[in-house]
């Protein structure tokens, strides 16, 4: 009988594959209590996820109580306190073994996926969530800005420290996720196969308990990271619902409003505790926080800068700020983003692929609801347009009769019949 010796290299990929796929099932079955398909539903909340679920909400609810002002205060915390954490993790992560062939893998261009729609695409979805573009944040904050405010420097300042910290973020992960894949001799691309949650609670934390020193403080600095960053893009969010209601209905209290804002919140993010809940999550994210948000956006830079026109917003800007924009600017918003834009989510559109999770391609159902809830966005803009148009329509014919009744009343001898015909004729 012939015996089959494994070369030593070959063992150790083949236990930390095995071991990488029994930590994938034991997140979904434990953790996240998935099911493996969803054609009998979604099941009920998971208990202990929907207590968690119910702890950030009150958390969020918290900083938003008072508006602006008292998430304005927490802001400093929540946006200071994730650059001390990358910090002390860039100095752990540079000092590790392999680190540097993990922040190879990282830089090191591979030209061929610049050929495919679905990287461009996920490209500029990835600057919308991460500025926070189309969500109605930037607008709201805006709101609260002097009017001669230097929207330049804040622009320029946002985006750069945007993009430090990406490339930052990027450098710790892969630095350390290369020593694991160093001590696992193993590929880089071994051990960041999984994206999203998996990258973030199985490799990453598998990393990290690797080190050689205090484990515990780095999982629970990076742990508490994610819980901060995750509160500072949901409260932008949540403040933005919460001014759009309180302007609407300023009589209301604001710590009503907060908290009512937070219940709806809350209930919404059930439907995603449930075991079916990441199957909900992925198509939800597909067509509501992509599609939607990219054709929003799209929309909105061409209604400026082709509809409303270049020239009059370059104005409005120059009476704001006392200077005139660029040719940089102006090239940007009349010809490149909009193009870029179309260019993107035509090719992206044209190549479509069936949406999958678990590598398993979605009922025809869900998918059908998925097009509902991106052509009940979509229709948002047209549907609005229509009810500003007919409300402003009517104020102009209420600014005419008001103008008549007015230029009337002081012909006192006029009959009222002929102050009607008058006005009928006007009118028409």
């Amino acid at each position: 009988m012939d015996i089959i010796l494994t070369p030593p290299i070959k063992m150790m990929r083949l236990n930390w594959r095995n071991r990488d796929q029994k930590l994938m099932k034991l997140h979904r079955a434990e953790v996240l209590k998935e099911w493996d398909d969803i054609s009998e539903g979604i099941g009920l909340p998971e208990w202990r996820l929907t207590l968690c679920l119910l702890f950030c909400w009150i958390v969020v609810f918290a900083v938003c109580a008072k508006g602006v002002h008292s998430s304005g205060k927490a802001s400093y915390f929540l946006a200071l306190f994730p650059y001390v954490v990358l910090a002390a993790l860039l100095i752990r992560a540079v000092t590790l073994s392999g680190a540097g062939t993990g922040i190879l893998y990282f830089v090191e261009p591979k030209w061929e996926m610049l050929k495919t729609a679905k990287v461009w695409y996920s490209a500029v979805v990835q600057c919308f969530f991460s500025l926070n573009i189309g969500f109605g944040s930037v607008s709201m904050y805006a709101s609260y800005n002097e009017f001669r405010h230097n929207v330049y420097r804040d622009a320029m300042v946002v985006t750069t420290l945007d993009t430090f910290t990406s490339v930052l973020a990027g450098l710790i992960i892969f630095g350390i996720l290369g020593n694991l894949a160093d001590k696992m001799n193993v590929g880089v691309e071994e051990v960041v196969k999984y994206g999203g949650t998996g990258l973030a609670f199985i490799s990453y934390p598998e990393a990290i308990a690797k080190f050689d020193r205090v484990p515990w403080l780095f999982s629970l600095l990076f742990f508490l990271m994610l819980f901060v960053l995750g509160v500072g893009s949901l409260v932008g969010l949540y403040a933005s619902l919460v001014t759009v209601i309180m302007d609407s209905f300023p009589d209301l209290k604001i710590w009503h409003v907060s908290a009512m804002s937070a219940l709806f919140g809350f209930l919404v993010g059930m439907v995603y505790v449930t075991p079916g809940g990441q199957w909900i999550f992925t198509m939800v994210d597909y067509f509501g926080g992509t599609f939607i948000f990219y054709v929003l956006t799209l929309v909105e830079i061409i209604s400026i800068s082709w509809w409303y026109g270049l020239d009059e917003i370059c104005l409005d800007i120059e009476f704001m700020l006392k200077r005139k924009p660029g040719a940089y600017w102006r090239i940007c918003w009349g010809i490149i983003v909009p193009c870029v834009l179309l260019t993107v989510f035509a090719y992206f559109v044209a190549t479509l692929e069936p949406l999958r999770y678990l590598n398993k391609v979605y009922p025809s159902y869900v998918i059908v609801w998925g097009w509902a809830v991106l052509g009940f966005g979509v229709l948002q803009i047209a549907i609005w347009m229509i009810v500003e148009f007919i409300r402003r329509m009517k104020q102009q014919e209420c600014g005419r009769c008001q103008e008549v009744c007015d230029f009337l009343s002081c012909l006192h001898n006029t009959s009222l019949g002929i102050k009607a015909t008058y006005i009928m004729m006007m009118i028409s």
